[in-house]
């Protein structure tokens, strides 16, 4: 614990809670209308939707593994997320390869407000992680956009920088994450995740997935894809997330 005190914060956590409570600050007001209806990517999830309202709490669980290649360790993490105010979340999440704890890792996420005429919202997300390999913190912060473009289409980015440590430059990288969905009905969601790291290591998810409602607090997400890392091929990957709302 002593190191996680003494740590010095990165640029990225600094300029991530300024941001964050910005956003607390401006968006407010904003929230009082009604944000566009947009899922969550599978892999690169959210805390919470943009402009969730307080209170809001949920516990979830993604699970991955690859299906080939000589690493096919389980990787999945349990998390709790919570809106703390209006258009303003935290989350504390605890990643594992199968049943060691890899990290420690602690989410800000802050609403800015809408967009093209209520179609859209955008805001703004702090990751920190502590390492427990290389004993160090790391920060990632990601600009936020979420589009509403008809009753069935809408689509999430998110750009930013991450993995910034007192490892230096060589360790940071480009962090960009897109997902397209299409609403099938109420109760069902198909959507295709695109993550891509650029940096020193270098790496690619494309994730088809479903989501699908299975009572009004329960849903269930799963999909089959493909990722490639820096010198590996491309290894077909699954993942599935169990989501609750309390």
């Amino acid at each position: 614990m002593a190191n996680l005190v003494n740590c010095r914060p990165s640029w990225p956590m600094r300029l991530g809670v300024l941001l964050v409570s910005v956003a607390i600050a401006g968006a407010l007001p904003a929230n009082a209308q009604e944000a566009p209806d947009i899922a969550e990517p599978m892999v690169f999830d959210l805390v919470r939707p943009l402009g969730a309202k307080r209170g809001e709490l949920e516990v979830n669980a993604l699970a991955q593994q690859n299906l080939s290649g000589p690493d096919r360790t389980i990787e999945w993490a349990p998390e709790i997320e919570l809106a703390v105010a209006d258009g303003f979340a935290v989350e504390l999440e605890l990643p594992l390869e199968g049943r060691h704890v890899t990290a420690y890792k602690i989410g800000l996420q802050g609403t800015f407000g809408l967009l093209n005429q209520g179609r859209g919202i955008h805001g703004v997300q702090y990751l920190g992680v502590w390492n427990r390999a290389e004993r160090r913190w790391e920060s990632s912060l990601l600009y936020i956009l979420g589009n509403r473009f008809s009753r069935r289409v809408s689509t999430l980015t998110m750009v930013g920088i991450g993995d910034v440590s007192s490892a230096g430059r060589s360790e940071r990288a480009l962090l960009v994450n897109h997902t397209s969905f299409y609403d099938a009905s109420d109760a069902t969601t198909l959507g295709v995740e695109v993550n891509a790291r650029l940096g020193r290591e270098r790496s690619v998810l494309v994730m088809p997935q479903l989501h699908q409602s299975l009572s009004p607090r329960l849903d269930v997400q799963a999909g089959v894809g493909a990722i490639w890392r820096s010198e590996e091929a491309w290894r077909p990957r699954a993942g599935v997330r169990l989501v609750r709302q309390l």
